[in-house]
């Protein structure tokens, strides 16, 4: 093992300022692995602010592409920038073989995809992969740092054990720390570095001060201390948990709408002026790599019965059927739609999971595609922010076509910026179901339902 003299970033009796100086200097060489959508800006932070960084990516694409100063991930304010300057500085460089990175390192960044099988259960095949890569160079008083969503006790009975077997250490030779990243896609490098205090829990308070160390070295937000790993790990899952439960509160309150004869939208507006009440928005369901796998990451750890966990992933799951739903209902009022769907034109705004993000993982537009398709409908797609709608069984149409389309409805998923501009009086009278109530048609004839308000129809169609 090369070097573990010199670089010992675990290790007892070191003070908080020691451990800061020898990360902020490039004394403890940094290496990241996963150079994704929060791997890469993850990097290239921790690069400007140690000078001593190796990103570590099993696609060769990857690699070159940051090798050369660039970055592949597009969307992400001063990326490129930050990229193009560290790697140019000599603080970062990148290789695809992740044992060459854990022997060049002392502090050890795991920052990987973390999925759920098709049975919803936590797939952590690729961290135990690159856990045994990063056993192949773990000396004695390096610390290795999990970011990726895991369950609670990962840290404990998998990543700690591993690199013990794997390296031929003792755990008490080596550190082990959660530390999640608290990052959306669109705004990494701001959210890293100043939107939120970090969260730290180790494994034991060791590799907890020298975590909280490095980072309060690259946020300027705070670091929050926890007693261990697994209530950090579980701090990660319950963002995201609360955020599920109240979505689907939301949006079962807005499948009541019509039930109701209310405004759901209005009332809650109005209901969150109570400092104790912070309802969410409806929509046409969730999506992303988060928010629709985390409950999932709880319940394999469980044997108690989780109802409010599972029944608010079942209303939100639901939630684009219901979308499809509600526009069968409104398009088949017309005379002329005959009461189906069958053999009309659709055009669904909007597939990435969220506006401005090119990602489609878990995305609502997906199952309403899917559910028109299978009613016999004729779907166009468009999405300005996406080049590839092949995942997506329709057609795909350029927004500069839009207002040529000779469309019988219209279904707004994601409200993306570049859809303000659509000229909707260029259209015949169309059934339209803003599922975000981003839309104001009051001015032309179409007949609106926004998912949370009820059913309108603009001036010219009254």
């Amino acid at each position: 093992m090369s070097n573990s003299m010199q670089r010992r970033p675990y290790e007892t009796g070191v003070s908080k300022e020691a451990r800061r100086e020898a990360f902020r200097t490039g004394q403890e060489p940094v290496a990241v692995y996963g150079l994704g959508k929060m791997g890469l800006p993850l990097a290239a932070v921790f690069a400007d602010v140690s000078g001593a960084v190796v990103g570590a990516d099993i696609d060769r694409t990857v690699v070159d592409t940051i090798n050369r100063g660039e970055s592949h991930i597009d969307g992400e304010p001063g990326l490129a920038e930050l990229v193009e300057q560290t790697v140019d500085d000599g603080s970062l460089s990148a290789v695809s073989d992740p044992a060459t990175a854990a022997a060049e390192a002392s502090i050890h960044v795991i920052i990987i995809p973390t999925p759920i099988t098709t049975a919803n259960e936590p797939d952590l095949s690729i961290l135990e992969h690159v856990v045994a890569d990063v056993a192949t160079g773990l000396d004695p008083g390096d610390l290795v740092l999990v970011e990726c969503t895991v369950p609670p006790g990962t840290c404990s009975t998998l990543v700690e054990p591993t690199l013990a077997a794997e390296s031929g250490l003792e755990p008490s030779e080596f550190g082990v720390a959660f530390c999640p990243e608290r990052t959306s896609s669109g705004r990494a490098i701001r959210d890293i570095t100043e939107s939120y205090p970090k969260i730290v829990g180790g494994t034991d308070q060791t590799a907890a001060a020298a975590a909280a160390s490095i980072y309060e070295e690259v946020t300027d937000a705070g670091v929050i201390r926890l007693p261990d790993a697994a209530t950090a790990e579980a701090v990660k899952l319950f963002e995201g948990v609360y955020r599920d439960v109240n979505i689907a509160l939301a949006n079962e309150l807005a499948r009541l709408t019509d039930h109701l004869a209310v405004d759901v939208r209005e009332a809650i507006e109005a209901a969150n002026t109570q400092p104790y009440c912070d309802i969410h928005d409806p929509g046409p369901g969730v999506g992303g790599h988060c928010i629709p796998y985390y409950p999932y990451f709880i319940m394999d750890r469980v044997e108690a019965e989780t109802p409010l966990l599972r029944t608010a992933r079942a209303v939100n799951d639901s939630m684009p059927a219901f979308t499809v739903e509600v526009l069968e209902r409104e398009l088949g009022a017309r005379e002329a739609a005959g009461g189906s769907l069958a053999g009309t034109i659709v055009l669904v705004l909007g597939l990435t999971y969220r506006p401005g993000v090119e990602e489609t993982r878990a995305t609502p537009a997906k199952g309403i595609v899917d559910g028109l398709r299978r009613r016999g409908v004729d779907v166009l797609t468009v999405d300005p922010v996406l080049d590839d709608h092949g995942a997506f069984d329709g057609t795909q149409v350029a927004l500069t076509d839009v207002e040529t389309v000779d469309a019988d409805a219209a279904v707004m998923v994601t409200p993306h910026a570049e859809f303000d501009d659509i000229e909707w009086t260029a259209f015949d009278p169309l059934v339209v179901v803003d599922g975000r109530d981003t839309l104001d048609l009051s001015e032309t004839a179409h007949h609106v339902y926004t998912l949370g308000r009820g059913s309108s129809t603009g001036r010219d169609g009254e």
